[in-house]
């Protein structure tokens, strides 16, 4: 991939102090040279100790501006001047989502909306939002809005009509050792001897964030507009991963909790009709999709029936690639 097309950009990230926009933030500033790089979030002490370590000095490209999804006015403020926007901006912890599903419908679904209705009219080249497994087939009241979210980044494409603003998604599984996952929750239980596994047959999608960072990167570059982007990605099941962290530890099986899936889904049979397969990723197409399929010539057609699961999937992470890809997070 060029490294000169994110050079001399107004990039913009939603949610900019999370685990995902530091560790974008970071790659941008050390690999690439946009003209600025503003961080959005409405978390004042996330961006008082990311400016510790990205510091917006005169000499720096770095910028901080307070603000919410939610506000509408705020992020027109905010996206001008701006040629490309990541929106991670998100409420996600399924739980929380569950009790306060007003909360996440403002921030995951209105806050989408605000974010393409800004992007159009402030002339924003091209808007990349993150998107989740949980949105397919969904089960839990995020993965809902997920859903939502992707539907209105699709539409955006055509609602955008004559003008230049594009919009695409990129659709991943769960992030190693990311805030909330398992993996931290299985190290800690490890210093008492225990793992706790709501299953033993669930399995998950895995990706580092930094291949997520740079997925991302790799989509904001080839989009074209309307795509949803899901990289081929192992899967691991919640057994071999507690044995792989902590072989000589006991578990307990607590049972599936609500709002679960037993295994993940990142292309539906449904979807499936609509998707191009690359050597690295689907590309699930929109609905001008004999239009669209011109833009990816080196695409092939999924066969009748195909569903990209974490329990099917072929690629299989191992214990010893498991504890090389945190290896590589330390």
């Amino acid at each position: 991939m060029s490294k000169t097309f994110l050079s001399g950009k107004s990039i913009l990230v939603t949610g900019g102090t999370g685990s995902f926009g530091r560790k974008f933030a970071e790659i941008i500033l050390a690999e690439y040279q946009p003209k600025k790089l503003i961080i959005l979030s409405r978390d004042e002490l996330k961006q008082h100790e990311m400016r510790q370590r990205l510091p917006d000095g005169p000499d720096s490209p770095v910028r901080y501006f307070i603000g919410d999804v939610r506000d509408r006015d705020r992020l027109y403020r905010a996206f001008h001047g701006v040629d490309i926007v990541v929106h991670a901006a998100a409420l996600k912890q399924v739980p929380a989502c569950e009790y306060n599903p007003f909360e996440a419908v403002q921030t995951n679904i209105i806050g989408g909306k605000n974010v393409i209705d800004a992007a159009i009219d402030c002339g924003v080249k091209r808007v990349l939002a993150i998107s989740t497994d949980k949105a397919v087939n969904p089960v839990n009241l995020y993965g809902a809005t997920k859903l939502c979210a992707e539907k209105l980044f699709v539409g955006g494409h055509a609602y955008a009509g004559h003008r230049e603003t594009r919009f695409s998604c990129a659709r991943y599984g769960n992030v190693v050792g990311s805030r909330g996952s398992v993996i931290p929750i299985f190290l800690e239980q490890k210093r008492k001897g225990k793992l706790t596994i709501t299953d033993s047959k669930m399995t998950r999608f895995w990706i580092t964030l930094e291949q997520g960072v740079r997925f991302v990167i790799q989509c904001i570059e080839q989009m074209h507009g309307g795509e949803i982007f899901i990289p081929k990605i192992p899967s691991m099941s919640m057994m071999a991963l507690a044995k792989a962290l902590a072989p000589d530890c006991g578990v307990e099986f607590i049972g599936i909790r609500p709002g679960e899936k037993l295994h993940e889904v990142l292309v539906s049979e449904e979807e499936a009709r609509y998707v191009l397969e690359l050597k690295d990723r689907f590309v699930l197409l929109p609905l001008d999709t004999e239009q669209a399929m011109k833009n990816w010539p080196g695409g092939t057609p999924l066969p009748q029936g195909f569903r990209y699961t974490s329990d099917e999937n072929p690629q299989q992470l191992t214990a010893e690639s498991l504890l090389k890809l945190m290896g590589s997070m330390a």
